[in-house]
């Protein structure tokens, strides 16, 4: 869609009408969702029959968790809404609905009634909303500031004039100057706290917004009812220097707070929003048009020029260029393609034009599961957060509570002071920090993981993985390529390495057998020599005739020692391959799998932080001990079944372990799901469907250890967040029940603690891995 669902500015009803039927249309739908069960879309399947949608939105309005909370239960209560999930830090909601029972524009039009806008997650509007947003904070936190500084000027006077120095004449003037300064800051400059809460006021709930907005009128009243009315009840003392100097102090933490949501809950928006709107695509006639992404085809041949992100999966049929593929695998580097390499959708294009074929579009794409996993991220709530979430509302009630307790009390020795001592506890009390203690941490780490290569899944997993005492591995696929490696060979006397080298990959050459594969990749340039009537036997081995003119035929063959007549003789310390002729050892190939290259330095990384390692396998007792013992690992446990593999884990959790599981995806099941945290390993695992809680898109197992050190510095983050907010709480409300704290200081106070809070979060979207950074 071009237009967005849902301006910032007041439109007609049936503008807005007009806009939301717009979605109703299935064909609109993926724009904005998927299934909620992960199944493809095909041409034979209409959007409207694959069963429940789960649908992703971006909410304007909303400031706080009990925002979140409001929205939540808007939307739950629509018919054929099943499920619905709001996060205040990152203002995204996703909805589950029924296409037989409800439409888009209805779901929405409840959140409009809750008093919030919302409008589809990848509309491209949205870069324009948050700049309109961040313009319109800062024109309000520029009315406040000039008129704050113009009435304080005004102020001044009456607090350095001595007895008589001031006429009363003179000092009504003043009053009455900075009353009509005050005016604009009211009805501009306030304007969002006054809607919020009478939007609370409504529809008979509470959020963040109606003390503070309660406390700014109240001084507003009280210091108007002063210039008015001197010798009246509320007496001759007026606050316009404090209210003014209020609203610009909050007005100016909730706009850096807002650059700085954006630049740290967005930094997974930045990740999402990598694929182009448009691509040039080849016509019959061999020219180039410029088409929307939208409106390519399976089959279709487009041109990516320099710059330019790949709009799908795909592959090179013309051309070669370096590609960054950081957002895939978390590496700097860029990465060569040529004609027939696989690019991927949402790579960028660096040095030069290319033509590629398009296979895979849409949410068949790795870069919608990518981004269907980071879509769930932005929106997953912690168990810290879910807790604050869930005492916000009663907290603020206990706020407006005790506020009328201080009104109450100190009533009968100065009604003037009274009204205000209640605004300084409706201000101090905010529990903005609070709210924003948890989540505000959670997604700086998740984003900093995003650009490491590492998807977060599941929040609660960073929460989890913090606490992690043991990581225990899958071997092959994780601590291991799919495939061997030559690590010696073996050879008769008077038998060149050249000659066996030769026969060995003119055999291998007719194989796709792993052992085939690692001879081929290990052989050195040798020349080739050429066999006939070469077949392979499964499980035994290969044979070939050496035909030489002259000469009579010889046989040669490479496999098993009984394949190669060698009898069961041979030495089980590693596996084996052989050569034979005509029943003759010529050499034996000593083979173990190809464990990575950085598995080493990562399960050393794991012990420097402290953690026990353990192996997993269900490959041969031997195999496996042989790839811990190479590594360092402290356990290693071969031939297990899945079933045997959760077996051991559910024993080590019994005795007080919290274990963090890595595997392949591939037949880890099982494990993953009943670990208290589990990473999938591997190009190969089906993101969208992984049961894991983090998903490490490249080939670096190092991601492992740096994963669990930004856990427990994100965990340290929040719980600094988090007692600070309660500090700041607990010093500053009895002085504000006292009378000592007022009304300007504890809005300077509750502004710079939320501040505080995004900043402490903040610092870990500047993470950047390398082995110091453990």
């Amino acid at each position: 869609m071009s237009a967005p669902l849902l301006g910032p500015e007041p439109e007609s009803l049936s503008g807005v009408s007009a806009r939301l039927a717009l979605l109703d249309d299935p064909q609109e739908w993926s724009f904005f969702g998927q299934p909620a069960s992960g199944q493809a879309l095909t041409d034979s399947t209409p959007p409207d029959e694959v069963g429940p949608w789960a649908s992703q939105v971006v909410l304007e309005g909303m400031h706080c968790a009990a925002c979140a909370l409001t929205i939540e239960q808007a939307l739950r209560s629509v018919p054929g809404v099943s499920d619905a999930q709001v996060n205040a830090a990152t203002r995204r909601a996703r909805v589950v609905w029924q296409p037989g029972l409800v439409r888009p524009s209805t779901w929405i039009s409840a959140v409009e009634a809750a008093g919030y806008h919302a409008l589809p997650a990848r509309d491209a509007f949205n870069a324009e909303l948050r700049q309109r947003e961040q313009r319109r904070a800062l024109w309000r936190m520029g009315v406040a500031g000039f008129c704050m500084m113009q009435v304080m000027m005004y102020a001044w006077p009456a607090y350095v004039s001595g007895p008589g120095d001031l006429s009363e004449d003179m000092a009504q003037l003043l009053r009455w100057a900075s009353w009509v300064l005050t005016l604009p800051v009211m009805v501009f400059a306030c304007s969002p706290f006054f809607a919020s809460a009478w939007r609370d006021v409504r529809q008979r709930r509470i959020s963040m917004d109606l003390p503070v907005a309660l406390g700014m009128a109240v001084t507003f009243v009280v210091s108007t009812g002063a210039t008015f009315d001197p010798a009246g009840v509320l007496g001759h003392e007026v606050y316009f220097d404090s209210l003014t100097m209020f609203v610009f102090f909050l007005l100016t933490g909730r706009w850096f707070e807002l650059r700085l949501r954006d630049r740290t809950a967005g930094a997974l928006e930045a990740l999402m929003n990598r694929m182009p709107d448009s691509v040039e695509r080849r016509t019959a006639r061999g020219d180039f048009e410029r088409v929307a992404v939208r409106r390519l085809v399976l089959g279709d041949v487009v041109r990516v020029l320099p710059g330019e992100g790949f709009p799908a999966d795909g592959q090179v049929i013309e051309g070669q260029t370096q590609v960054d593929e950081a957002l895939l695998t978390g590496e700097s580097s860029p990465v060569w393609h040529g004609v027939g390499s696989q690019v991927t959708a949402g790579s960028h294009n660096l040095t030069a034009a290319v033509l590629m074929s398009v296979q895979r579009l849409g949410a068949e794409t790795r870069f919608a599961e990518i981004v269907a996993l980071m879509e769930r991220a932005s929106l997953d709530k912690p168990r810290l957060a879910i807790l604050a979430d869930r005492w916000a509302r009663p907290f603020l009630v206990s706020v407006l509570v005790a506020a009328a307790l201080s009104a109450a009390y100190w009533w009968s020795v100065d009604p003037g002071r009274a009204l205000m001592v209640a605004v300084a506890v409706l201000i101090v009390t905010c529990p903005c920090a609070l709210s924003l203690a948890t989540p505000a941490a959670m997604l700086a780490a998740a984003g900093a993981l995003a650009r490491q290569g590492v998807l977060v899944r599941n929040l609660q997993g960073l929460e989890a993985l913090a606490a992690v005492d043991r990581v225990v591995f899958d071997k092959t696929g994780t601590l291991t390529r799919d495939g061997m490696a030559v690590q010696g060979l073996q050879r008769r006397d008077g038998v060149s390495a050249d000659e066996v080298w030769a026969a060995a990959r003119a055999l291998a050459a007719h194989s796709l057998h792993p052992v085939s594969r690692a001879l081929l990749q290990a052989a050195p340039a040798v020349p080739e020599r050429v066999l006939a009537a070469v077949h392979e036997v499964p499980g035994q081995g290969l044979e070939g005739l050496w035909q030489v003119p002259g000469q009579p035929d010889r046989t040669l063959r490479l496999g098993s020692a009984r394949w190669c007549g060698l009898g069961d003789a041979s030495s089980q310390a590693a596996a084996q391959v052989h050569l034979a002729e005509d029943g003759v050892w010529l050499a034996s190939f000593e083979l173990q799998e190809d464990v990575r290259p950085d598995a080493q330095a990562a399960i050393q990384q794991l012990h420097g932080l402290g953690l026990q390692v353990s192996l997993l396998s269900g490959d041969r007792q031997a195999a496996a001990q042989r790839v811990a013992s190479a590594l360092g690992i402290d356990e290693a446990l071969g031939d297990c079944t899945p079933a045997d593999k959760l077996k051991h884990l559910r024993e080590a959790q019994q005795a007080g372990h919290q274990v963090a599981m890595v595997g392949d995806g591939l037949n880890d099941g099982p494990v993953l799901a009943g670990a208290h945290v589990s990473f999938a390993f591997g190009n190969a695992v089906p993101l969208a469907r992984s049961r894991s809680d983090l998903v490490v898109m490249g080939g670096q197992l190092a991601r492992i250890p740096e994963s669990i050190a930004l856990a427990r510095r994100t965990l340290k983050v929040v719980r600094q967040n988090l007692i600070w907010a309660a500090g700041y709480n607990a010093v500053c409300v009895p002085l504000a029940v006292v009378g000592w704290l007022p009304a300007w200081l504890a809005g300077l106070g509750m502004a710079l603690s939320s501040l505080l809070v995004v900043l402490n979060a903040a610092r870990l979207s500047l993470t950047h891995f390398s082995s110091r950074s453990l």
